[in-house]
């Protein structure tokens, strides 16, 4: 005997058809989507990897220009061909880049360390400056003031509190360099927060931090990867000034002693080293922002 259907089964057959429907129609939006996020992220990456190769050209064109436009002796000028053959063609080029790539490793190391710190203090002092405007009207003065003095007039005080030659006196001197920048551009992007969006986290019952956490911090996201980029070259820069100064280890204390025993060719080669090396760190660091940005939504405007 057949079955009769029921007015419920007429009802729930086009409900089914429909929730299909609509149900496709949001995986396939949100296949576009994916398709659109991974296109975004690839021509951001295409276009940082071009900038960066435009800006090695012209270092190197430039590099050749001063050279051999400048009427400096070849004993002492050294262009783009004479580092390559040092490093890679001649015969002792082993030993060459032995000796030349633990500087430059040294030099990293520091640059590193002074990078870290001075993000971190940079972040936590926004964040403070934030919540307080008590805390930053105590302490933004004195980091006004310490941005005027020229680094190197204070960096002996610097290395006569912390010691000569110790990893805290390349630390401070290499927070020191990356903290204001780092902080002036944080604190812009904490700033710029959506009115909308605080209001929306009030009217739920967020405080200061939830809002802090909720909306300043992610919509900060774009200032603090421009902080990371500005912060690269400047953590580089403290750590030259460090070794210099203070330790005398990595390039920045070796660039005196190869300029003292006219060892030329080693002078242009650590600084050749260390240029291409800050310009591929901070390439990686615009990549690594474009990642983040294209994966969240959001878009840098460049």
């Amino acid at each position: 005997m057949a079955r009769k259907h029921s007015p419920i089964d007429t009802v729930s057959a086009p409900q089914d058809r429909t929730v299909q429907v609509a149900l496709a129609a949001e995986a396939a939006a949100q296949a576009r989507l994916r398709v659109d996020r991974r296109r975004a992220l690839s021509k951001a990456i295409l276009r940082s990897l071009g900038n960066a190769a435009i800006t090695l050209i012209v270092l190197v064109a430039l590099w050749q220009a001063v050279v051999s436009f400048t009427g400096i002796s070849p004993y002492i000028a050294k262009g783009p061909l004479d580092v390559w053959d040092f490093l890679f063609v001649s015969e002792d080029a082993a030993e060459h880049r032995a000796a030349m790539f633990p500087l430059v490793g040294q030099t990293l190391a520091d640059s590193t360390l002074g990078f870290v710190v001075g993000m971190v203090v940079a972040l936590v002092f926004a964040v403070l400056f934030n919540l307080s405007k008590s805390v930053e009207a105590g302490v933004m003065p004195l980091v006004l003031l310490l941005r005027t003095i020229p680094l190197v007039a204070i960096a002996p005080v610097i290395i006569l509190i912390t010691g000569r030659g110790t990893t805290a006196s390349v630390a401070v001197i290499g927070t020191i360099v990356v903290l204001f920048p780092a902080l002036a551009n944080i604190l812009f992007g904490l700033s710029r927060s959506s009115q909308q969006s605080l209001d929306v986290v009030h009217v739920f019952g967020g405080g200061r931090l939830m809002t802090l956490r909720k909306v300043n911090l992610p919509g900060a996201l774009p200032s603090v990867f421009a902080a990371a980029r500005v912060s690269v070259p400047g953590a580089v820069t403290g750590a030259l000034l460090a070794e210099w100064l203070s330790t005398g280890q990595g390039i920045g204390g070796s660039i005196l002693k190869f300029n003292a025993q006219a060892q030329f060719t080693q002078l242009w080669t650590s600084i050749a080293l260390i240029t291409v090396i800050t310009l591929l760190l901070y390439n990686i660091v615009q990549v690594a922002e474009n990642i983040v940005l294209t994966r969240m939504g959001m878009t840098t405007a460049r």
